[in-house]
Parts: C-alpha cells; sequence; structure tokens
C-alpha cells in the first residue's frame, strides 16, 4: 500500500474518534455562538444594527463593523459588561452604542465578553464573509480535519506523528487572508498536494461552507 493509501486509510480510521478529539472552543468561535443568541437580534446577523428586534421596539443599534474597529478591548468590555462610567468622556456607556443596551455583565462571565470581543473583532475586519453554520464545521472539523490539522488548527495533528507533512496553519490569519472562500472550498472538494485529500462525495456544499466559516474564526 502506498504511503498516500496508508496515510488516507489512518486518517479515516481516526475520523471515527473526531468527537473525542475536541479541544476548547477557540475564542471567536465560542463569541459567535453568544452573539446568535443574544445580539443579533438588535445588531443584526451581520452586525450592521438591522436586527429585527431592534426595527420593532424603533432603537438605533450602532453598526458594529464600523463601531469597534476605533474602541480598545478594555473599553469594549465597560461598553458589554455595563458598569460604571465611560473612562473617556464621562458619559453612560452605554450612550456610546445605545440607552438600551442591556448590562451584559450581569449575564455574560468575564471570558465569555473577552470571547464576544473577539467574534466582534473577526466581524468588523474581516472581507469573508461566514457562509454557513460555524456550530456544524466545528463538529465536521473535529471530524474529518483535526487528526491533521490539529484540534485547535495549529497544523499538528496526529498524522503528523505518522508522516513527513506539514498542514496549513489554519490559525494564521496571514496565510489564512491570502485565500478566498472560494479557494478553500476548491481545497477541501479537490484535494490539495500530496496528503490533503478531496472530500467532494464525502462533504456535501453546505457542510463545507460550514468547514470553511468554522476555519475563518480559528484566525481569532
Amino acid at each position: 500500500m502506498s504511503r498516500v493509501l496508508l496515510s488516507l486509510a489512518i486518517l479515516m480510521s481516526l475520523s471515527v474518534f473526531g468527537s473525542a478529539l475536541a479541544g476548547d472552543p477557540t475564542a471567536a468561535f465560542e463569541g459567535q455562538r453568544i452573539f446568535v443568541s443574544h445580539c443579533q437580534l438588535c445588531h443584526g446577523p451581520d452586525g450592521k444594527g438591522a436586527g429585527p428586534l431592534a426595527k420593532n421596539l424603533g432603537l438605533a443599534p450602532s453598526d458594529l463593523t464600523q463601531t469597534i474597529r476605533s474602541r480598545s478591548d478594555t473599553i469594549l468590555r465597560k461598553i458589554i459588561s455595563g458598569e460604571g462610567g465611560q473612562t473617556i468622556t464621562g458619559r453612560d456607556r452605554h450612550n456610546i452604542l445605545t440607552d438600551a443596551m442591556p448590562n451584559w455583565g450581569e449575564v455574560f462571565t468575564d471570558h465569555q465578553i473577552d470571547a464576544l470581543i473577539a467574534y466582534l473583532r473577526y466581524l468588523s475586519t474581516s472581507k469573508f464573509e461566514l457562509l454557513g453554520d460555524p456550530e456544524q464545521g466545528a463538529r465536521l472539523y473535529q471530524k474529518y480535519c483535526a487528526v491533521c490539522h490539529g484540534e485547535e488548527g495549529y497544523g499538528d495533528g496526529v498524522m503528523t506523528q505518522i508522516l513527513e507533512m506539514e498542514p496549513l496553519d489554519h490559525t494564521n490569519p496571514v496565510v489564512m487572508d491570502r485565500m478566498t472562500n472560494d479557494d478553500m472550498i476548491a481545497a477541501i472538494l479537490s484535494g490539495n498536494g500530496e496528503y490533503m485529500p478531496a472530500w467532494e462525495g464525502i462533504l456535501n456544499r453546505d457542510e463545507v461552507e460550514a468547514l470553511v466559516s468554522y476555519i475563518r474564526l480559528l484566525t481569532q
């Protein structure tokens, strides 16, 4: 059996145990979960402030793709948590965004607020939209990709201990930003190089788009 066929056989056998390999979720991935469940009703799925609840209540939430860029993490934590006056202007922090902004410090832990900020950074700086469901992508990643690319995407999966291979580091923004979503979809479906298999026929288009969306969040 050739080295490539052997590697694929090992990869497929290890993928059965993919769910057991999952590590801690990345900050941006966890933040995306929080944003979807708590923030997008007002700020909209794209963060631009056109959520259905805001419209029904007559609110005008900020366009997060613009305002986040000029705020430090420290100020963003204060805005989200709603604790005390804004340290630069002396105004109530929520006046920076909207008077109707809840005090999320009563709901979220510090860790969750940091995760939310990581996702907001992605939302405000990335030129690539999330085409699919990152939740589904995370499950698929652990099942099919982690054995080579590593549980957290660093390119250090168990297959690197078996074969002389250097899988792509999915956490490297310099490398990943050079690839468009279409580039990533093509690489997943058609394969790339000696060891990257073609997943066409195993994964459908929706699943591939979910994978790409999850991989995008690994860079934050």
